[in-house]
Order: C-alpha cells, then structure tokens, then sequence
C-alpha cells in the first residue's frame, strides 16, 4: 500500500535535489529548446534515475545493516553536502550574472551522438550517485516500511522534472534568457537544500 504522505515527501525531496543548474539540465533544457529527440532524451535521464534511485532505496538500508556506522555517517556526510550546496546556490542567487546561453540553429544532431551525450552527462556525474543512492536512500530509511512508497515519489519527481522540462523548453525560454529568474530559482534551491539538511540532522 502505498503511503501519499511519504509518496509526496519523496517527490518533493527528489525535485528538490533535480532542481540544480548543471550540465544535464541544461543539455536537457537545449534540448527541448531545439526540438531534437525530446522524448528519447527525457526517458534516457528519467529511467537512469529511476535505476539509481530504486538501487538506493531497496539496497541502502540492507547494507547499513551490515554497516551500522554508515547510517549516521552519511546522514553527516548528506547534510554536509546538502549545506554547502545550498551555500553555493544561495551565492549564486545572491552574485551570479549568467543566463542559460541555447546555441542557434543548427543542423540536427543524430540520435546516438544526442543519447550517448545524455548518458555521459547522467552515469559519468558523481554527484547522481551521492543524490540518488546515497541521499535519497539514507533518507528513506527514515520512513520503515514506506521505503518504496518513498522512491515511487522520488521517481515520479524525476519524471515529471525532465518530462517538464523538455517538453516546456519553449516556453521557459524568454523566462531563463534572464540572470534573474536563474537567481530565484538559485535561491528556491538554497532553501530547500538546507530544509533537508536539517531533517537529516533531526533524526541523529
């Protein structure tokens, strides 16, 4: 059965960690923006996700069992990270004078070379490892028994963040053409980022 509270908690948990300026993102972002392998694009970032996360969240807790200590200390090293994120979004929104640059028109790429992008900018990112397994699985383990209703939703963010965000390419791009709206969203970031951290620490 699953529990909507917990489904609604991973689902924000999860976008609130997707919602990052980075390279996937923004290659998602042109993307959605040209019009070029959208779908195929969208489902490689989502389902390779969705791999990372049900991995974190059905594997974490057994092997914290057989590794007592590293509950906690990722729960530490989680919040830690999480603060210094929110840190260095919160700097952003507060300095940064960058715009989302999208490349002209262009010739279209061909899918493999777009699909064998995508999965670089996904599986050769060490940051997806830390989010996905290690965050969102130390954080399901606050919820016993819900585990999975907890990755549903976090799957489910994953989802409907790269699905949003290629196919609402367009109409995002007079909004994102400005520094300002990236240093809201910098700052949105922040936030959530250090809600999490403390309720990482909350359960120490």
């Amino acid at each position: 059965m699953i529990s909507i509270a917990v489904f609604l908690t991973g689902l924000g948990v999860g976008l609130g960690l997707i919602l990052a300026i980075g390279a996937q993102n923004a290659f998602v972002l042109r993307q959605g923006l040209r019009g070029e392998h959208v779908l195929a694009v969208v489902l490689a970032c989502a389902i390779s996700d969705a791999v990372l996360i049900v991995l974190g969240v059905t594997s974490f807790a057994r092997i914290a069992s057989v590794l007592p200590w590293l509950d906690p200390v990722m729960r530490f090293a989680g919040a830690a990270f999480l603060g210094w994120y929110g840190w260095r979004a919160a700097a952003s929104a507060l300095r940064s004078t960058e715009a989302l640059v999208v490349a002209g028109q262009a010739p279209p790429a061909p899918l493999g070379r777009v699909l064998a992008t995508c999965l670089a900018l996904t599986w050769l990112n060490p940051h997806v490892y830390l989010d996905t397994v290690v965050l969102l699985g130390t954080i399901s383990t606050r919820f016993p028994g819900d585990e999975l209703s907890f990755g549903a939703g976090a799957v489910a963010g994953s989802f409907l963040f790269f699905f949003s965000l290629g196919y609402g390419a367009r109409l995002l791009r007079p909004l994102f053409a400005s520094p300002k709206a990236w240093r809201v969203l910098d700052g949105l970031i922040a936030l959530v980022m250090w809600a999490i951290a403390v309720k990482l620490l909350a359960f120490t």
